[in-house]
């Protein structure tokens, strides 16, 4: 079957936050985007799906946050932990000074299928689905392009700029041979559905027990919920059956014991996260870039990975879009990407591995009821505090504002059959 050929002057690989975010923000700087998603759609269960004050004020920025808060989504005002029977509240997103001060849990799908609308308003947008990117084009050194199948036969996308936004398990960075740093996961998840009933709190929380920990999050008709293991024992936690993984459930959360043998009818109920934090040393060569997750994959915690994505999409449009515009781009283009996200990046990871090392772990392996860290202790005790490391959560480090323009498209430019 004949294959597919495209030309445009950015080829995003990768239709998830980072990827539509940057293509709706250079198609709306009049630049040809060809974003490609391998799945047919965005309906995936148990991805990153927490919209947090950061991306909301970006939404404001262009004058979107109204139409995405008529999506469907559950307001987070605060993140608690319960430590035995001790309930604590460490981060509280009332008080910080931006237009949506809480955490919006979205389903990514909505959020995805809302940028990809928008940005399908401007003329120099294309997005193909259930094309599945697997190998660079090289020419005299530089990236000129991607290879890779649709349904139909093969597709060969040409580009000035090619940005890979596949994620944590990203096949460009494998091809483009670049160095990765690992820092380490002491744990995986287990992720599960359980339904929410009339009478149950409104509020999400973290709850710590001797050697175990749940995560379970309001979505308004169901509890999204998260069973924090050490790394590798998903087999072992199969092996010992699944009424033995509903019974340490069930005193995890005794308010929800009677609806869990209902809900969690076989293993296919639950799925594994393979928790992951690294990042490459570099993020770019020439013609190539690399963002999101395929740059530094994030750990859950916080559910800051889908927001630092996103502020890699906004700085990346804020440098690139002039000199993509112009056809003037260059390597030292992608390295300021780059130094304008590392810092952020690297300051995030290393709050993560801290809080993986020093609270989760130690929870994980301890015998008895652990004691909340005496950081998470201030925080419960001083609103200050709170609002600190709600700012650290909801905000970020360098957070990033919409700088690239909506401009008309250049028309020499626009995506064409080659």
């Amino acid at each position: 079957m004949a294959g597919k050929s495209l030309r445009t002057t950015c080829c995003v690989v990768g239709g998830g936050p980072a990827g539509l975010m940057l293509g709706f923000l250079l198609a709306r700087a009049g630049i040809s985007v060809v974003v490609l998603e391998k799945h047919r759609d965005f309906l995936r269960d148990f991805r990153g799906d927490t919209i947090h004050p950061s991306t909301l004020e970006l939404m404001a920025e262009l004058g979107l946050d109204d139409q995405v808060l008529r999506l469907p989504h559950q307001k987070v005002p605060r993140v608690s932990g319960q430590f035995g029977t001790e309930p604590l509240t460490f981060a509280d997103f009332s008080r910080l000074p931006v237009r949506h001060p809480y955490i919006a849990m979205m389903p990514q799908w909505d959020f995805l299928n809302f940028l990809a609308e928008q940005a399908h308003r401007f003329q120099g947008f294309t997005l193909v689905m259930e094309a599945e990117a697997t190998d660079l084009l090289i020419k005299d050194g530089a990236v000129v392009g991607v290879s890779g199948h649709t349904p139909e036969g093969s597709i060969a996308v040409r580009a000035d700029l090619v940005v890979a936004a596949d994620g944590r398990h990203s096949v460009l960075r494998n091809k483009a041979g670049l160095a990765l740093d690992d820092l380490g996961a002491p744990m995986d998840v287990l992720w599960f559905r359980l339904s929410r009933l009339a009478g149950d709190t409104d509020e999400s929380m973290g709850v710590f027990a001797a050697g175990r920990m749940i995560v379970h999050i309001n979505r308004g008709d169901y509890w999204q919920c998260a069973v924090v293991i050490p790394k590798g024992a998903a087999e072992n936690v199969r092996a010992r059956g699944l009424e033995s993984f509903r019974e340490s459930v069930g005193e995890l959360l005794p308010w929800a014991a009677n609806r869990i043998a209902n809900d969690l009818k076989t293993w296919d109920d639950v799925k594994l996260l393979t928790v992951r934090v690294d990042r490459l040393k570099q993020w770019y060569r020439p013609g190539l870039l690399f963002i999101g997750d395929a740059a530094h994959a994030m750990s859950p915690i916080g559910g800051v990975g889908i927001n630092l994505a996103i502020q890699d999409a906004v700085a990346a449009a804020n440098i690139l879009w002039h000199p993509l515009r112009d056809r003037q781009l260059e390597t030292r283009h992608l390295e300021a990407v780059q130094r304008r996200r590392e810092w952020p990046t690297r300051a995030t990871q290393r709050l993560q591995v801290v809080i993986q090392n020093r609270v989760i772990w130690p929870a994980l392996t301890s015998s008895t009821v652990p004691k909340p860290p005496l950081a998470l202790r201030l925080a419960g005790r001083f609103p200050m505090l709170r609002r600190l490391t709600a700012r650290l959560i909801g905000i970020g480090l360098r957070p990033e504002h919409i700088q690239s323009p909506e401009l008309p498209p250049v028309e020499s430019g626009l995506a064409q059959a080659s």
